[in-house]
């Protein structure tokens, strides 16, 4: 562990409890199901959205999804669906304990960016977050040519921490990676 890890705050709670139906203006979020792997599929086989990810492979497949979705649900974490209330699966957030801190995620099929959709998915989520563990902090990212991301993370009021290098399956290299992170107390509702 380095110093700068031992000086982090560590989660105080380690369960969020079962993922809820979180319902916007414009859209629901919901629990993953089995029959959005096809969308999930189609989503992370554009590369436009997988060269934003740490953690997706390339090429992207059916099984990849399958396989995705039933590790998920056996977590206590969130993982959110984003649909639009008719029930079509066009993106993810995610909001993961990882060694003792709580982490977002997030991505979103390409054809709906720079519509405001996942500054109010992530909003609603973040609002949630904080309602149920308000003493928590919460930590997040993107890579340093996500501009989008960094934009909608800076809208929502995290702060941004260092700049590393992470590796990114897709890109199959080492990227520039931005580290936020947020509080009950700086958080922006859009």
């Amino acid at each position: 562990m380095t110093a700068s890890q031992m000086n982090r705050p560590r989660a105080t709670s380690g369960t969020l409890g079962p993922c809820p139906i979180i319902e916007t203006r414009r859209l629901v979020l919901r629990s993953h199901q089995m029959s959005d792997a096809d969308a999930i599929t189609t989503s992370l086989s554009d590369w436009q959205v997988t060269r934003m990810l740490a953690r997706v492979p390339v090429p992207y497949s059916h099984s990849d999804a399958v396989d995705w979705l039933n590790c998920i649900h056996a977590t206590g974490d969130w993982y959110f669906a984003i649909t639009e209330g008719d029930g079509v699966h066009i993106g993810c957030i995610s909001v993961e304990l990882q060694r003792g801190e709580w982490h977002l995620g997030y991505w979103l099929n390409r054809f709906y960016w720079g519509q405001g959709v996942m500054t109010e998915a992530v909003g609603a989520v973040m609002d949630r977050f904080f309602r149920r563990m308000p003493q928590e902090t919460l930590f997040s990212g993107a890579f340093a040519d996500n501009a989008g991301s960094l934009r909608i993370q800076e809208k929502l009021g995290f702060q941004i921490l260092k700049c590393s290098d992470v590796f990114s399956m897709a890109r199959n290299a080492m990227v520039p990676h931005l580290e936020t992170r947020l509080t009950a107390e700086y958080l922006r509702r859009p």
